[in-house]
This record gives C-alpha cells, sequence and structure tokens, in this order.
C-alpha cells in the first residue's frame, strides 16, 4: 500500500493533483481544502494516501495531515460510505468538527455534506461512534455550538444551502451568540 508521497507538486487539477516522487507522477485525488493547503507549483509536498483498490479501478486519494487520513479509512469502513462520500465528508468537516459531530449526535451536522440525508447522518452516526475511540470528556451537554445556530438559522426560515454557506469555515470553539452574528451578518450580504 502507498502511505505516504514526497515529491514535487507538477499540477494541480479541481479535484486531484500530480506530484512527481522520484520521476513518476502520482494522480491523487483531494478534496478543495487538501489542494489549497499544499504548496505552489514546483515545491516540494509530503501527502499522506490511502490506495483504494477495486476490481476494476485503483485510486489514491491524499490528505496534508495524516488524521484526515486515518478518518477516511474510518469512513471507508462505516456502512454505505465509498470514497467518494468519504472525501466530501472531509472536505466539508475537519476531524475535530466531525468527531464533535459524532460525539454530540449532532446529525444535522453531517447533513450539511453533499449526498447525506438525515437518516443516512444518523446511521452515519451509530456506525462511527462505535468505530472511533472517543473521549468521554468532550460530550457537552448534548449539541455542539454550529448545531444550535443551524437549528436557529433552520428557525428563521433560511435553507440549508444557505445556512451550509453560512457556517462554512466558522470557528467551532466560538461561543453561540458570536457564531450566530458572524453566520446572520453572511447571509445579510448576500
Amino acid at each position: 500500500m502507498i502511505g505516504r508521497l514526497c515529491g514535487l507538486v507538477a499540477a494541480k487539477h479541481s479535484d486531484s493533483a500530480l506530484l512527481e516522487v522520484g520521476g513518476v507522477g502520482y494522480e491523487v485525488a483531494m478534496s478543495p481544502r487538501g489542494l489549497g493547503e499544499l504548496p505552489p507549483l514546483g515545491e516540494e509536498a509530503v501527502v499522506h494516501t490511502h490506495l483504494h483498490v477495486r476490481e476494476d479501478q485503483m485510486a489514491l486519494f491524499g490528505f496534508t495531515v495524516e488524521d484526515e487520513r486515518d478518518l477516511f479509512r474510518v469512513l471507508l469502513g462505516a456502512s454505505g460510505v465509498g470514497p467518494k462520500l468519504a472525501l466530501a465528508v472531509l472536505a466539508t468537516m475537519r476531524p475535530a468538527e466531525l468527531r464533535r459531530a459524532l460525539v454530540s449526535e449532532d446529525a444535522d451536522a453531517l447533513t450539511a455534506v453533499p449526498g447525506i440525508g438525515k437518516r443516512s447522518a444518523q446511521k452515519l452516526i451509530l456506525d462511527l461512534r462505535a468505530r472511533l475511540e472517543l473521549p468521554d470528556t468532550e460530550i457537552v451537554g448534548g449539541g455542539s455550538a454550529v448545531g444550535d445556530v443551524r437549528q436557529a438559522l433552520e428557525g428563521l426560515g433560511y435553507q440549508p444551502a444557505e445556512i451550509r454557506e453560512a457556517l462554512a469555515g466558522l470557528d467551532a470553539e466560538d461561543d453561540v451568540e458570536d457564531l450566530l452574528r458572524t453566520a446572520l451578518q453572511r447571509l445579510g450580504r448576500r
């Protein structure tokens, strides 16, 4: 298995990068966030990889952080999750956000991922909580701040796509009031 590549960034595409390692170009599927974290063309990069093998295809998936690659592998073990959906989850949520959503059983946070509905999110939570070692200290009163803000925005009548856009990139460690204020400001600019 190919677990890591260290080489020059030869090209970047919308959903993949080409890394040249020892004269061989490896095409690595990556999330848009991962592609953005890569250094400019011609510079050296380290990409943690997972080689996904099927009967008719071999695909290499890459991550700039080893923890994301490990979570990708755990996601692949969940029922009904393939590599594209697992990559979409990690493109939408950082590892800490995903763990927080699982610990607090915040299915709404998972529905922000394209291709995951309410039932799929609930099924994923049940499946992944058993697979991941989640510390009990992270459990804080059942809901996350981002989940509370999402519910508030839904109550105000905003659509899921608008909510997803308003919550993108917010720091989940902030207070609910600060998160809500920022989300409403983003929605007001539209």
